[in-house]
Parts: structure tokens; sequence; C-alpha cells
């Protein structure tokens, strides 16, 4: 009894399949005939048959297919920013045992452009629009999967996607639109609320940051000094000191207890201007009357040493928010009338303004639709994840999301299908002060096809791994052993829940009664 006990608990989860070799040539794909598709190559490159082609009209897609040892498995990544460019790239995956054995098929798409991260590819082209959208992904996954059977003889057992950033918006995307493609989705850090995201809350980080001549009021050089801070009023308070913050929304951080007082040192405090930024940094884009123009909190307290992406090291500067956000409202914002010459002054901070500038991209844009009750249907398991120090996209916005579904769904019907992990000290999709590097594709493999729902991922850094727990519960040190060693934490669910305020002028955007499935007619966007 105890050998087979044994022998069961050694059983490799991902055992690659005892199917015969493929039973075609990969060379021989190179002539594949597909709708829409065109293959323009497919050679054995790595001991994977990699075909790379295009799906009407430009989507690049490349194919990865393993020559020998596949193990049934099929897994599609996304890409980051505005995309344009197809590479395989697993987002804290990469220690996943099928993938670093190479026994998963896997594809990508550059979304239907090709580089130009400016925006600009999106200038009177309404078909590469959608295909960023939301269709390149879905079509990139039936092309695929088409691929694997000609090359296998048989379809994927399990398809699965993984991204974070912009491909955690793809994930989303998926999982609403086209929830038959994927068993299970990896969504991370993702750019769901992307047309508020890369207009008012970007353009937030730069204005927020002027004084009246247009000159920045906060530099780089003062971080430091306000993260030191922030760690001294809060890093005790979830019961370690160790430099991360494990919920930022308990922290009570006041900018102002850093203004410099008479006869100090300014190396050692923050004029008035400088806390206000900070301030407003953290709160997020508002209105002169105050009404929000994004979710509550833009950048969480701890997260401060992240801020060099929109708070320049010297004057004169262009910081990548300020890039990020004219790419959009030139290009994106108004899908049929580019306007290169557009600057952030004429961005006007009014409620009025921020509809005209978020819709109608949004109704297609977005990834914020609450009711995945058909990818819940079909079997779906869905893993949310967000880092707390994420300087690109606020982790409030994938906390409002996921309050949404439940209001949509159920506490209970999200639970059967989906977890949301959220890690302190933690950058944009990785980097940060806190533990960094984990394996989310392992856990949801073991979810779709053991149905073994994740209890915990661990992250690790250079000197310390930590678990991380299905939100809403927190890792809390068991008293024994170094704090460095995720084996001596334990769950913590918090009876004082937080509650997200997802009180904002945008608020009904998490929805999906506005979303739209647009077309092309006569080179321009028809909603």
């Amino acid at each position: 009894m105890i050998r087979t006990v044994l022998a069961l608990l050694l059983t490799p989860l991902f055992a690659p399949s005892s199917a015969a070799p493929a039973p075609v040539t990969c060379g021989s794909l190179a002539s594949a005939r597909l709708p829409g598709v065109t293959i323009a190559s497919a050679s054995v490159v790595g001991g994977n048959c990699e075909i790379r082609g295009t799906i009407a009209p430009a989507g690049t897609i490349v194919v990865r297919l393993p020559v020998s040892g596949w193990s049934g498995r099929y897994v599609q990544t996304g890409c980051g920013g505005l995309c344009g460019n197809a590479n395989i790239n697993y987002t804290q995956a990469a220690n996943c045992k099928p993938i670093a054995d190479g026994t998963v098929a896997s594809a990508t798409t550059d979304m239907g452009h090709q580089g130009q991260n400016d925006g600009s590819w999106a200038a009177n082209n309404p078909l590469a629009q959608i295909d960023f959208a939301y269709r390149g992904v879905h079509e990139t996954a039936e092309t695929a999967k088409a691929l694997i059977k000609a090359f296998y003889h048989r379809a994927p057992r399990y398809s699965y996607f993984d991204g974070c950033s912009d491909g955690g918006r793809e994930a989303l995307m998926e999982a609403q639109r086209y929830p038959d493609d994927f068993d299970g989705i990896a969504a991370g850090a993702p750019a769901s609320n992307m047309a508020v995201q890369n207009t008012f809350h970007h353009a937030w980080n730069v204005l927020a940051n002027r004084d009246a001549n247009g000159g920045y009021i906060l530099l780089a050089d003062r971080l430091p000094l306000i993260h030191t801070a922030v760690l001294t009023a809060c890093d005790s308070r979830d019961g370690l000191t160790d430099g991360v913050i494990d919920d930022p929304r308990r922290c009570d951080f006041d900018p102002d207890t850093l203004r410099c007082t008479a006869g100090q040192a300014p190396a050692t405090c923050l004029s008035p201007a400088e806390a206000t930024v900070v301030r407003k940094l953290h709160d997020g884009a508002t209105d002169a009357q105050g009404n929000r123009l994004e979710p509550a909190i833009a950048h969480e307290w701890g997260s401060e040493l992240e801020w060099t992406l929109f708070i320049p090291t010297a004057p004169g500067q262009t910081v990548g928010s300020e890039m990020f956000a004219l790419s959009y409202l030139r290009y994106l914002a108004d899908p049929n009338h580019p306007n290169p010459a557009y600057q952030l002054a004429d961005l006007q901070l009014t409620v009025p303004s921020f509809w005209s500038t978020v819709m109608p991209s949004s109704s297609y844009m977005a990834a914020l639709d609450p009711d995945l009750s058909r990818f819940e249907r079909g079997g779906g398991r869905l893993i949310l994840w967000h880092g707390w120090n994420d300087q690109h996209i606020s982790p409030q916005n994938t906390l409002v999301y996921w309050d949404a579904m439940r209001n949509e769904m159920g506490g209970r019907t999200v639970d059967r299908f989906a977890r949301l992990y959220l890690f302190p000290g933690m950058a944009h999709c990785g980097g940060g002060e806190g533990p960094n590097s984990f394996d989310v594709m392992t856990p949801l493999m073991s979810w779709v096809e053991r149905d073994k729902a994740p209890d915990r991922i661990v992250a690790t850094n250079a000197t310390r791994s930590r678990p991380v727990y299905p939100y809403p519960a927190v890792a809390r040190y068991d008293g024994t052993g170094s704090t460095d060693d995720a084996s001596n934490f334990a769950p913590y669910t918090p009876r004082d829940t937080v509650r997200n305020d997802a009180h904002w002028v945008g608020e009904r955007l998490f929805s999906g009664d506005y979303q739209t499935w647009p077309r092309a007619v006569n080179g321009k966007l028809v909603l």
C-alpha cells in the first residue's frame, strides 16, 4: 500500500504524450491551406516545427510545435504595450515544467501590425485597430489549433493563454468575447481599462507634476526620501519590518508630514509643492471639483521607487507616461480622426472631456465585462494576478474588476473558477523590492487538468521567498524560522476586509452593456 501511494505521489503531473511521432513533416506545413492565412515558412528550429505566417490583413503569427514529446497542451502568449511584434514570451511561467521541457505547442501574434509602438500604425487603419482590440488573439488561436491538428492529427487536449499588461487585457478579452478558445487563462496586471489607463491615468502622471510654466516640480532624486518615510509609517503594520507593505490600502501615509519646517535641510524634506504632487500621484486624476477621472489610488504607497516611469531625473526630460498617453490620444482615442499634433495640454480634465475621450474606444478596447458566465459554464479557469507596486497599471483596476465579477456572478460562482493573487512589493509584470518571480502556469494547469484549485503561489527574489494566497487572504509569519523562507508563513484573512472604493466618473465602464463589435467600412471604423 505504501509503495502504491508513493508511486502515485511521484508520478509526474506533466507527462509527455505517448503518441507516435508527428505523422507529417514540418516542411509540409508550408503548403497548408487555411482561410485568410499565408504561411511564409515552416522549418525545424531547436526541436520545434516553427511556422511563421500572416493572418489577413496583416497579423504576423509564430507557431512552435514540438517535433517529439508533445504533451497535448497548447499555450498561447500575449504581448505588451501596443504590441507590434510576435515573440513567444511566457510571463511568470518559464519555470513551468512542460514549458521548460519544450513539450507544449505554442503561438503568439503581433496583433495585426508591426513596430511603431507610438500608435501611428492605427491611423486610418480600422482593421489593425480591430485586430489589436480583440480579433488578432482569437484568429491566432484558431490558426494555431488548425496547424496542431494538421501536424499531430489531433487537437490539443488543453489550451491555455498567458499574458501580462496588454497581454493581461488580451487574456480577459478572450474570456469575455471568445470563452471557448482556452481552458485556462492567466491574466497578469491587465491593461483592461485601456482607454482610461492610456489617457487620463498616464497624462495625470505628467500634468500633476508640472508648475504654471510647464516645468517639473518633483524630480526622481526625491523618491528615496518619500519611500523611506512611507515604510517608516507603514511597513511594520503587517507584523514584519521587511521593506515590503503587504496591503498598501491599509497605509494612511500623509505626504504633508515631509514638508520642510523652518531651518530644516532641504535634502531631508519636501517643499509644499512637492508634497502636493506626491498626494496627487497617489490619489489619481480628478477634475477641478474633485470628481475622480480614474479609480481611486493611482499609485499605491510603497511603490515610490518605481515612479521613475513618470518622474524625470532632470528638468526637460520626456517621461514614459507622456509617450504612452500621446500614443493613445493621437491615434486610438478617436479611431477615425488621428491627430499627430495632439499635446497633453489639449486634454481637458473635466467630466464631459472624460466621456468624449474614452468613448468610443472603450467600447471595443476595454476588457471590463464582469460577466464571465459562458467561460465558467464551459469549465474555464482564470488566474488574475497583479503586483501591488505596479507603476504602469494600478492594481485598483484589477480589484474593482474582481469586485464587479463577484457582484455580477455571485461570490460562490466566481470562487469555482477564478482566483486573484496580489504580490507585495512587485512592480509591473516583474521586478520591484518584493519577491517577484513565480510560476503561474503550473497551478493553472493543475486546476484545469486535475481540478485542484491553487491554494498559494510562492514568489521569490535573490534573497527571499514568500507565499501569496488567494485574495483576500494574506501571508502571516508563523513566528518560527527565517522570515525569508516561504515555509514559515500561513494564510490569514483579516476580519476587517478593506472595501475597494469603486466610485468614480467612469464606474459604469466595469460592465458589458456598452461593448461593441466594430466593422471596417470604407477605411473607417463603424461601431
